[in-house]
């Protein structure tokens, strides 16, 4: 191309939508566009967007909108929409924003080219057809040759696609699907690859890792697929996201225990501890499975437990809630995160009687995450005085500080560990593990300093 077309991305919502975009970015790259990172610079801008609850339906569309200005008073040309939103949403993006010019669906991202050169094509033109393209997402391809976007040292890698668990308040498996594992070769010759550009953090998602293989194996095979890559890399960091508690079994708390490249750090969303609420939201398993996945977790030396639970959930009551703050106090999760229930359409809760009050929403998540503040305070304090290995995420001119991550903190939801060299001019390279002593705790961050031999 003499002039190439310039083409912008804007990545909302998960990691695992994150890979998409990736995807989405290695076609773009390899049919000769290029890609800026800049909207306003861009000739068409993607986005691919979330619309798992009420705020990221909110967030997505205001992208579109703010974007459309640019179409309006700017150089830009062709707005494409990919994502939940586009799935879920299709007829209402088409009749209500006439500034997107495609539309595709959550199984056809690999038709992305053929939605710019779409757009290409009636470059100028004031009346044209829409491009859009909604294959069939339980038959789509998964996976794919992706453009990192997580810089040098981590990579997502998503492992399956869909949801079998029809939680009655998640509008995922309406948007996604049903639940499709990658299988074991294809995930493990992606993992090599990663391997091969010096990834040293491999983020192991999907809407439920825990339930990877049991529709192409016959059995939950994630401890399997962690041993093959293993095997076939040498990653020195393997992180396990949304594992469910109800598949939480002794041999992947025996793989986190004794394989020391997985590092000792899970995220296990329980969503509730009343028994009551649970089986309102057709949780698979109880309480007591909760508490008892949580104490054999416990007993690997180190761990560190990510949770997440939602509040305000129809027929949530004071005792129900009450109910989950003492948990909360008891099991100690070194990270948490809690959500407003959002009501979401076609779902099975959407129609619950005892809808919550908004306010008593809002006020609740406040008390649950104050409580959780003070174990996350607590936590960083028994840090100070530790030396842990960390990962070089840069250095902020700014703060006058490099900063990293230790197996402790997830990327992009967790702290960091901000630390400081001796020597004022060097720079540690993106990846590089340097021991931190850590100094000082802040709520969520750490402070420290780096051991250097040097």
């Amino acid at each position: 191309m003499a002039n190439k077309t310039k083409v912008g991305f804007i990545s909302l919502g998960c990691s695992k939508n994150l890979c998409d975009t990736e995807i989405m970015l290695k076609h773009l790259l390899d049919a000769g566009y290029e890609i800026t990172p800049e909207e306003t610079e861009a000739d068409i801008v993607i986005v691919n967007t979330c619309a798992f609850i009420e705020s990221a339906k909110k967030e997505s569309i205001d992208n579109i909108i703010d974007v459309g200005w640019l179409k309006k008073h700017h150089k830009l040309k062709g707005i494409i929409v990919t994502g939940c939103l586009a799935e879920r949403y299709k007829d209402e993006v088409l009749k209500e924003m006439p500034e997107v010019d495609a539309l595709l669906g959550v199984g056809s991202i690999h038709k992305i080219v053929e939605a710019v050169q779409s757009i290409e094509a009636n470059f100028g033109k004031k009346d044209y057809p829409k491009y859009t393209c909604f294959e069939d997402k339980e038959s789509s391809v998964i996976g794919g040759e992706r453009l990192l976007t997580t810089g040098d040292s981590m990579a997502y890698i998503k492992i399956a696609e869909g949801c079998n668990n029809r939680c009655t308040y998640c509008a995922i498996p309406l948007i996604r699907g049903k639940m499709r594992s990658r299988t074991m070769k294809d995930i493990i010759e992606e993992a090599t690859s990663l391997d091969a550009l010096g990834v040293k953090e491999l983020n192991i998602i999907a809407q439920d890792t825990s339930a990877y293989g049991i529709d192409l194996y016959g059995k939950y095979e994630l401890p399997e697929l962690i041993r093959g890559i293993c095997d076939a890399t040498n990653i020195p960091w393997i992180r396990l996201l949304y594992c469910y508690p109800d598949k939480i079994t002794d041999e992947l708390v025996a793989e986190i225990r004794d394989n020391p490249r997985v590092v000792k750090y899970i995220d296990i969303p329980i969503q509730h501890i009343s028994d009551r609420v649970l089986k309102a939201m057709n949780r698979h398993g109880d309480s007591a499975m909760i508490r008892d996945a949580v104490k054999r977790l416990r007993e690997i030396p180190g761990i560190v437990l990510r949770s997440t639970a939602i509040v305000g959930f129809p027929g949530e009551t004071e005792e129900d809630f009450e109910e989950l703050c003492k948990f909360i106090k008891e099991a100690k999760f070194e990270r948490f995160g809690a959500f407003t229930y959002s009501r979401e359409e076609d779902t099975p809760a959407y129609d619950f009687p005892n809808q919550v009050d908004e306010q008593v929403k809002q006020d609740r998540y406040d008390i649950l995450m104050q409580t959780q503040l003070e174990i996350s305070e607590k936590f960083n304090e028994k840090r100070i005085g530790k030396t842990y290995k960390v990962m070089c995420e840069g250095y902020d001119p700014v703060a006058g500080s490099h900063y990293g991550r230790s197996y402790a903190e997830a990327a992009d939801i967790d702290g960091k560990i901000w630390f400081s060299v001796k020597n004022p001019n060097l720079r540690i390279a993106e990846g590089e593990m340097i021991d931190v002593k850590i100094t000082e705790a802040m709520d969520y961050d750490l402070v420290g300093e780096a051991i250097l031999n040097i």
